[in-house]
């Protein structure tokens, strides 16, 4: 994962962030919101900057309000990345297949808790993380946010609804691959899926936007809209 696009806009990290709580979900510090009693939840996978970007855990909040047991871990164990860090070496020791190992933990301690029925939704990073549980039963359904790390093969082995949300601006994942992701999806029929291009967004939009910019806020509200959409579809 090269290029600033990843990484631009970072957030003001805090650990106060949110109406939640953070506490232990298997081994991970976890950002929580919603209903604990609910049998529903969804897994949220950040992108580098990690669990407590007050934007997601803004998310997070809105999914739980609509009845959902929602769960931030931190991945990166209190390692996000941050703009002092050189990406290329910070990513080594914080892969996806790493993430994705420990999504897999999760998500067991998500069903050992008595939750029936979980979707995910992955950003930048994350989307290579929730790729990897759409390619088996762990959960019901996936959205993913401005993807980056994924590849055209990844798709093909993908088993569960997945939706993805793509930004017009994104040189990871810019719409000529998107379009290459969405021709291997509609050779598998039995899957259900959404491709979504945000017309004049960048990467990041979903989470990296300034709250100050009403614009910026609306093309990202519209993201959320449609992931919470996708969700409640198949997450009951």
């Amino acid at each position: 994962m090269s290029g600033r696009e990843c990484c631009e806009n970072p957030p003001a990290l805090s650990s106060s962030s949110g109406n939640g709580c953070v506490l232990q979900l298997g081994s991970f510090n976890t950002y929580v919101s919603g209903p604990s009693t609910s049998k529903l939840a969804i897994l949220l996978v950040s992108d580098v900057y990690g669990y407590e970007a007050p934007n997601l855990r803004k998310l997070a909040d809105k999914v739980a309000a609509a009845g959902y047991y929602v769960v931030v871990p931190d991945f990166f164990y209190g390692d996000p990345y941050t703009m002092e860090k050189t990406l290329s070496i910070w990513i080594q020791s914080h892969g996806t297949a790493k993430g994705f190992e420990d999504a897999k933990q999760v998500v067991a301690a998500l069903k050992d808790k008595g939750i029936s029925a979980i979707g995910a939704a992955g950003f930048c990073w994350g989307a290579k993380v929730v790729t990897e549980l759409s390619k088996s039963d762990y959960i019901q359904a996936v959205v993913l946010l401005h993807p980056s790390l994924v590849k055209v093969d990844d798709f093909k082995e993908v088993k569960v609804p997945i939706a993805i949300l793509a930004a017009e601006i994104d040189k990871i994942s810019p719409p000529e691959l998107i379009k290459q992701f969405e021709e291997i999806l509609s050779s598998k029929p039995e899957v259900d899926k959404f491709v979504k291009n945000f017309p004049g967004v960048k990467h990041g939009w979903t989470v990296r936007y300034n709250v100050e910019n009403k614009e910026a806020v609306q093309h990202a509200e519209e993201a959320h809209r449609d992931m919470l959409d996708w969700l409640t579809k198949y997450v009951k």
